[in-house]
């Protein structure tokens, strides 16, 4: 099933609140932004958890949420949703990685700071992988705003391309 078919409808079972949110299908984006990155075997729960941040952080491609509070709550349940997709996998390093991946960059927007398209590109071209250069770059856009370390990582591990179109789309997206 696409991944974007299995968020609609997990949340349109989960709860009346999270489908009345849910656009009409013609008026959804089903655009894939950085799941195309990584490994297919993680792509519905990065959609997921990708759809979550972007209620939290910007414009959502599969819900309208009626107000900011719903947004949130909704955003929450994306996040959770799609961590357990990848949890099922059985591969606890790349939960961490995810939960890294959120925990700098809701640092990044409580300080109003660029750099969450690289920190994004860079968890998800190398999930899975067990690379710890992720870690290393991470602290350099956390401890010195160095965005380039996580966007060599992700155009060594993606491509270049791939990369630039997925940061575009991104840029489009997040307030």
């Amino acid at each position: 099933m696409d991944p974007f078919e299995t968020i609609a409808e997990g949340a349109r079972q989960e709860s009346p609140l999270w489908a009345a949110a849910l656009l009409p299908r013609r008026a959804r984006q089903a655009v894939t932004v950085f799941s195309s990155l990584g490994e297919q075997r993680f792509a519905a729960g990065l959609e997921s958890i990708y759809e979550g941040y972007l209620l939290h952080y910007g414009r959502p491609r599969l819900f309208a949420a009626p107000d900011h509070d719903i947004a949130i709550l909704l955003g929450d349940y994306l996040y959770a949703h799609g961590l357990v997709r990848i949890a099922a996998l059985g591969e606890v390093d790349v939960v961490t990685d995810l939960a890294e991946l959120l925990s700098l960059c809701a640092q990044l927007q409580a300080e109003v700071r660029g750099g969450d398209g690289a920190a994004w590109a860079a968890t998800v071209a190398l999930l899975g992988r067990g690379d710890g250069r992720l870690t290393d770059a991470r602290g350099e856009l956390r401890d010195r705003r160095a965005e380039e370390p996580l966007l060599r990582l992700a155009e060594d591990a993606a491509g270049a391309e791939p990369v630039g179109r997925a940061l575009a789309l991104h840029a489009s997206r997040v307030e």
